[in-house]
């Protein structure tokens, strides 16, 4: 159907605000449903012109010719650029080059319509998206003042046991240090009644004495004044006392805690034109609180260890033997394909066009197939292909391992030290670019140990390298960008499958630790998945919709989870 005429299908009548209307009244600028034409024809006194909407939309209002009044301007001149009337060909515009004006009314609705599509399908979805923004940041801000205001409270609570602590302890020491000295005072007192008992007991017996006639009890008498002129020593008490510290508020808030400053910047949006056939353009897709298992595919690997997305709805899976299965979201078997060679496939992966792409490490092959025919576009010779992730240019992008194979069995460790391990990038079957070392001449990947890869949407390299324990990141020329080695220095991270989606986050299986790590494009740690019931987790891919699928090596299950 004509773009131009399509509103036809969609506009109501204007009288009964119901019914679809397929006239127009060109006098009175109404859409008319058939039910509704009669009824506004019926005022005889008042002008009418119905026509089909079809035919509104095919007629043209010419407009008149400045030169010639009385002529209308059906034609346009090209080099001029305005509307002619078939008069002024013999006159200014002799030589110039006149077309119809309907090609040029055409083509300019073509160019309105086009800008109405941009309008309702980017332009106003990008709006609505930023307004959208806008309220999720309103919650936010309510939801962070509360967080604010809780740790505050928090924070308080902590203050006042340790305020209430501090007092109960000065005051346990007041009541020790009164004890002390009270036993001080006791034990003087104790001492100084037993010296009045006998200095009393002396004065008792010299009046005795003085008044006694008796000559031996008074030359017996054996003096103590000797011993009470000794004085007890005097008690010097420095009794304690309480000095209260000037508050600080400007320390005190320090110590307590402060807010960090409310700021506002301004990000410039940078909107570009959506390429010709574009249906939407990729909306921002913000993480969810509690990731979500949506189904759980059962398949029949004992051993699953890869799962790539070849649409929304069907998934292909590899394990530890020579098929490559594709399922429905329902856990049914759509497909089943062996492997050229018949060995095990090393890697798998969709092209964007939809062709599966699998390595076969025995063979030193990538493979791919196409309408049902299996191909052979890269033979190694000294390699041995691993991984391989399929590009948005529509390259192939190759992890491989140099083949140090040799007839005695002994040597396996001693091969595995020597290999060398590097990226490579093809078109086709032509090698583009190599990528293995970093600035200092120093290997970017282990030796040993599995390696899965996977394209970012900034077109960064990403690599998974258990044999280091680590998720390696290059740029698309090959510069390293970060090494990424886990979110804990106590924690063995052990990184299996790799992907990204559509807001360039990294994810990967961390199959030792049975979760998922979320990394921004940057390497910066975002959060786990670990509430999914996870069983050695390996092969990771995502859907159009940013939904993960995880091939669960414990289980030989699929999981989707929304994230």
């Amino acid at each position: 159907m004509d773009p131009r005429y399509s509103a036809q299908d969609v506009v109501l009548c204007t009288l009964c605000q119901t019914s679809v209307a397929p006239m127009y009244c060109e006098v009175w600028h109404i859409h008319l449903c058939k039910d509704c034409v009669e009824n506004h024809l019926s005022d005889s006194s008042q002008v009418h012109k119905v026509v089909s909407l079809k035919q509104y939309w095919a007629t043209l209002n010419y407009p008149k010719c400045r030169k010639h009044p009385t002529k209308q301007c059906e034609l346009h001149c090209e080099e001029c650029d305005v509307p002619i009337c078939s008069l002024c060909i013999s006159g200014e515009h002799l030589r110039h080059k006149p077309v119809d004006i309907s090609e040029i009314i055409n083509e300019k609705k073509d160019n309105l319509q086009r800008e109405l599509e941009e309008l309702e399908k980017f332009i106003l979805p990008r709006y609505e998206e930023i307004a959208s923004n806008l309220s999720v940041q309103k919650a936010e801000l309510s939801e962070n003042s509360q967080k604010l205001t809780a740790a505050i409270d928090k924070q308080g609570e902590i203050w006042s046991k340790e305020i209430e602590f501090i007092i109960k302890s000065l005051k346990t020491n007041v009541d020790e240090m009164e004890f002390e000295h009270l036993a001080v005072l006791d034990k003087q007192e104790d001492e100084l009644t037993h010296t009045f008992s006998q200095i009393t007991k002396c004065v008792a017996e010299l009046r005795k004495l003085l008044n006694s006639k008796d000559v031996c009890l008074v030359s017996e008498y054996k003096s103590r004044n000797a011993e009470f002129r000794e004085l007890p020593p005097k008690l010097k008490v420095s009794l304690p006392n309480f000095s209260p510290q000037e508050i600080n508020t400007d320390q005190l808030i320090k110590q307590f805690g402060s807010l960090s400053a409310l700021s506002f910047t301004t990000e410039k949006q940078d909107y570009s034109m959506p390429p010709q056939g574009a249906e939407s353009s990729p909306l921002d897709r913000s993480l969810i609180d509690v990731p979500q298992v949506i189904t759980a595919i059962d398949t029949e690997y004992g051993d699953i260890l890869g799962v790539t997305c070849l649409n929304d709805a069907e998934i292909w899976t590899r394990g530890s033997n020579n098929k490559i299965k594709l399922y429905n979201l329902h856990g049914e078997l759509v497909n089943s394909i062996q492997t050229k060679s018949g060995n095990e496939p090393g890697d798998i992966s969709v092209t964007k066009n939809g062709e599966l792409v699998y390595t076969d490490y025995n063979d030193g092959t990538v493979n791919i197939m196409k309408n049902t025919q299996i191909k052979t576009v890269i033979r190694l010779q000294g390699w041995k292909p691993l991984n391989v992730c399929s590009t948005s240019s529509g390259d192939h992008l190759v992890v491989m391992e140099s083949d140090n194979n040799d007839d005695d069995d002994d040597d396996d460790d001693d091969d595995d030290d020597d290999k060398q391990t590097k990226v490579v990038r093809y078109s086709g079957s032509t090698e583009k670019q190599s990528i293995q070392y970093n600035d200092e001449v120093q290997p970017l990947y282990s030796s040993g140990g599995d390696k899965y890869i996977s394209e970012n949407r900034n077109l960064d390299i990403c690599v998974s390298d258990s044999g280091a324990g680590a998720v390696v990141v290059v740029n698309q020329a090959g510069k390293l960008r970060f090494s990424y080695t886990g979110f804990s220095t106590t924690i063995l991270f052990d990184p299996y499958g790799i992907t990204t989606d559509s807001q360039s986050r990294i994810l990967i299986a961390d199959n030792m630790n049975d979760c998922i790590h979320i990394l921004d494009q940057d390497g910066q740690f975002l959060c786990f998945i670990d509430n999914c019931d996870l069983v050695y987790p390996c092969g990771l891919c995502v859907d159009t919709k940013d939904n993960l699928f995880v091939a669960e090596r414990g289980t030989g299950k699929v999981k989707k989870i929304k994230c």
